[in-house]
């Protein structure tokens, strides 16, 4: 009934206007999250989608993350696809419901000591973070250094030249790097276990855009019907994700196609929703093609194939290839 309500209302407040809504969204080239066209873009693509499940058309604008805001702040866009909350942007911004959290993993040189828990254990040492992200304030660390620059890409060649000793890097990238690049990474790279740093991912828009409350809800419900409908894990190129999909407050873990392994999966991305990604014991149950199983044992051996790895990176997946 609520999503059916919520449904009405926001097609009858379309309807007022006499057309379909458009939206102009903002964002800077954060690879893989957001990029400029033809390259991969989760979070646009995500966006666009979960939008046009409601008829609003959307344009995505690529610029420097700061003029980004500034736009979004003069009314010159709409929002953006991916922002980070804080209590300063919410004076400014309506946000969505997390439709995706940023976990932060510890990267450093090959040989590195990439184990610390948290930030504490990294005093005196150099980290390498992105301009203007809103990181918080990394636990109080009084003595953490904190180097900021333009990208990722930056402060890997900052990695690589010494000049700091690690860098913050979201586990989806390091999912696909270890994906597609694994001897370069592990040539080259120590990677974190554990998240030290989890940021909530919100679709933004300004206050004064017409209908932007109920633009949102509606994409929250959109949302929870992609993870349901598994076109959210094709997306994410994933083929397990945790998510809460019957609304329980209890996560499952999501099958994104026909074959779900021989055995129970592990090392999920989680959409983390909850805070399970702090503990080594996941969720038992699992949803495959539209039905939930209480446990591994019930899922139908029909579903149970092993996958086929192909290590062979193609065109396609240049984007995530790192220049060292």
């Amino acid at each position: 009934m609520k999503k059916i309500f919520l449904a009405l209302t926001v097609l009858l407040t379309f309807v007022s206007f006499g057309q379909k809504q458009e939206l102009t969204l903002g964002a800077d080239v954060w690879p893989l999250f957001t990029n400029v066209e033809n390259e991969k873009s989760i979070l646009t693509d995500l966006v666009r989608e979960a939008l046009s499940r409601s008829e609003i058309s959307t344009t995505f604008e690529i610029d420097e993350f700061s003029k980004v805001l500034s736009n979004i702040d003069n009314g010159e866009l709409d929002g953006s696809p991916g922002l980070w909350i804080s209590e300063a942007r919410k004076e400014k911004y309506l946000f969505s419901k997390p439709y995706l959290y940023n976990q932060l993993i510890l990267v450093g040189l090959r040989g590195s000591d990439v184990s610390a828990q948290s930030f504490s254990e990294l005093e005196g040492k150099k980290i390498g973070v992105i301009n203007n992200y809103e990181y918080g304030d990394f636990d109080s660390t009084k003595n953490l250094i904190i180097v900021p620059d333009v990208s990722n890409q930056k402060n890997l060649e900052n990695l690589l030249s010494e000049n700091i000793d690690y860098m913050l890097v979201d586990a989806l990238l390091i999912q696909y790097m270890l994906k597609h690049q694994l001897n370069d990474v592990t040539k080259y790279l120590a990677i974190g276990q554990s998240p030290l740093l989890v940021k909530s991912l919100h679709l933004a828009l300004g206050k004064n855009v017409e209908n932007a409350q109920a633009i949102l809800d509606d994409f929250d419900e959109k949302i929870e019907d992609m993870i349901a409908d598994e076109s959210f894990n094709r997306i994410l190129e994933l083929n397990w994700v945790r998510a809460d999909v019957d609304g329980d407050g209890k996560t499952e873990l999501v099958l994104g196609s026909n074959m779900a392994g021989s055995s129970a999966p592990k090392n999920i991305y989680g959409l983390m929703m909850d805070d399970s990604y702090k503990s080594n014991n996941g969720p038992q149950r699992y949803y495959v093609d539209g039905k939930l199983y209480e446990d591994w044992d019930n899922v139908p051996k029909s579903y149970k194939l092993d996958l086929v790895e192909d290590k062979t990176p193609s065109e396609q997946d240049t984007y995530i290839r790192l220049d060292f």
